[in-house]
């Protein structure tokens, strides 16, 4: 079963060259990440991308949590 949060990222070839996406925008996971491990606080990322909610955020981190455990991940096309 996908979660809510699952939902929120996206694969599509036609976006991004087909990298995870937050939903309905052209932002990488990888993106969202990078710049938290850079210092970057959640308001700031927020503040820089306003197309972004909290949970777009949450389910970036989530994503990359699934991968790092070993989960499969296989988010829906948009």
């Amino acid at each position: 079963m996908e979660t809510e949060l699952q939902k929120r990222i996206v694969i599509n070839q036609k976006v991004m060259v087909g990298k995870p996406v937050i939903r309905g925008t052209r932002i990488p996971v990888n993106t969202i990440v990078k710049l938290l491990a850079q210092g970057m606080t959640k308001e700031e990322i927020l503040e820089d991308y306003p197309n972004l909610t909290g949970e777009d955020i949450r389910a970036a981190l989530t994503y990359v949590a699934e991968i790092a455990n070993g989960e499969d991940v296989f988010p829906l096309k948009d």
